[in-house]
């Protein structure tokens, strides 16, 4: 009789324990999806970061704190400088997320300590030892398509008589000529520079693809985020669909922060 009283009070503290531990972990797992409030903007080439305008609303109204970073473009490096800078101010994880040139950028910044995963809106993706013109050369450009070569001063601009449809045609026409007249200088030397440590390798890695994208074709995009296994999500617009879609683009963002 003792035995079996000494075997049911085993038991019932062995299940007790486990209880509590189930409980634990429950909660870590919750604290965990809940963890991830700051989001870290990153622009492309051809812009700045006045276009994420509508996605910060959407995210501040979700509860995240959002920082939007005013890339120089004068190279790759001094582009993950500024971000490196913006998550050195976050006063926890963060989600990186990169547009056009922009996923370049997280592609090496996205090292930081505080990165907790990258977002990818319709940007590039390129591996260690890989620049991001070598994606763009991987399909014929669209003929809305408005990327003109360097200056005498390596700035690339893009031809103003194709912005509108080449660059963000869902957006109205006085929204795209604000954005030619803000879009910061985008030095060339970015396009050609490798990364050197791609963060997609380390760390978990979503994206949207711009179904009907005239500036990075759709299938470079594809192609990118398949050979990284990046968990994608197909937006039907734009270049821009951060600004024509935002709260699709939230939805990924926000999806990234809970880490499912």
């Amino acid at each position: 009789m003792k035995t079996l009283n000494l075997k049911n009070k085993i038991k019932g503290g062995v299940l007790a324990t486990t209880l509590v531990l189930t409980s634990i972990a429950g909660q870590v797992n919750v604290a965990n999806a809940q963890s991830v409030k700051n989001v870290v903007l990153v622009h492309g080439a051809f812009a700045d970061g006045s276009g994420y305008k509508a996605l910060y609303s959407v995210l501040t109204k979700k509860g995240y704190h959002v920082t939007v970073v005013q890339n120089p473009l004068t190279s790759l490096e001094d582009d993950v400088k500024a971000t490196q800078v913006a998550l050195d101010k976050q006063d926890g994880p963060a989600i990186l997320v990169g547009h056009s040139w922009g996923g370049a950028v997280i592609t090496e910044a996205g090292n930081h300590p505080k990165v907790a995963a990258l977002v990818y809106i319709a940007a590039f993706q390129p591996d260690n030892g890989e620049s991001a013109l070598q994606w763009l050369q991987t399909a014929p450009p669209a003929a809305e398509n408005g990327v003109l070569p360097p200056d005498d001063k390596g700035i690339v601009y893009y031809d103003k008589a194709k912005y509108h449809a080449g660059f963000c045609a869902d957006i109205s026409k006085e929204e795209s000529d604000f954005m030619y007249a803000s879009q910061g200088a985008f030095y060339a030397k970015g396009f050609v520079t490798p990364i050197t440590h791609a963060a997609w390798r380390d760390k978990p890695a979503y994206a949207l693809v711009a179904t009907e994208d005239k500036s990075i074709a759709p299938e470079i995009q594809r192609a990118m985020y398949k050979r990284s296994n990046t968990k994608v999500t197909d937006v039907k617009g734009s270049h821009v669909i951060f600004m024509s879609q935002p709260e699709k683009v939230a939805a990924v963002v926000m999806q990234a922060a809970q880490g499912k």
